[in-house]
């Protein structure tokens, strides 16, 4: 696994989804701030837009979470031999959890927390941005609940269902895969 500080063990965490540009920068986000030390958070999708969605940034900022550093980039980047080593995959959106994902080093904890794609959202700009803080509360709920578990107590076994199950907190899509 990652590095270790005087705090512990830091985790590494990969947010996958499809254009990398509004739910997986924003989880990339929530855990950086949230993760109290314990966590390295990253993004990237399986096809990146190349750019974050504006109302993404927007809404982050807003909530006091940080932006900077924030950028649409490849999942490939943390496939490649140089890469830091994922300790957990999570996909947030199911058209990246239905893709076949990279071979990632290390066998990291994988699993789908899909959540509708607020960029998808098509409405008056005040629906929108309501739409993106309904998504980064979701993110949120579901990186507080992992941020709060037992990891290194827990055996993979229970560690995977507990996964699986804040994937399917509220504001889950309907169609569920769970990414084993």
């Amino acid at each position: 696994m990652s590095d270790t500080t005087p705090l512990g063990h830091v985790y590494n965490v990969l947010f996958l989804c499809t254009g990398n540009s509004a739910r997986s920068i924003m989880a990339e986000s929530i855990l950086a701030k949230d993760g109290h030390g314990r966590f390295r958070a990253f993004s990237a999708g399986s096809q990146p837009r190349g750019e974050v969605n504006p109302l993404t940034l927007t809404t982050l900022r807003s909530l006091d979470y940080p932006t900077e550093g924030l950028h649409s980039k490849s999942w490939g980047e943390f496939a490649a031999a140089d890469a830091p080593v994922m300790d957990f995959v999570f996909t947030v959106c199911d058209g990246a959890a239905g893709e076949t994902c990279p071979v990632w080093p290390g066998q990291p904890m994988t699993a789908h927390w899909g959540i509708e794609d607020p960029a998808a959202f098509v409405g008056p700009e005040i629906e929108k941005e309501a739409v993106f803080a309904r998504t980064f509360r979701y993110l949120k709920n579901r990186i507080t609940a992992f941020a709060a578990l037992p990891i290194r107590s827990l055996d993979t076994m229970t560690l995977g269902a507990k996964l699986n199950e804040i994937g399917r907190s509220e504001g889950a899509t309907p169609l569920r895969r769970d990414v084993a």
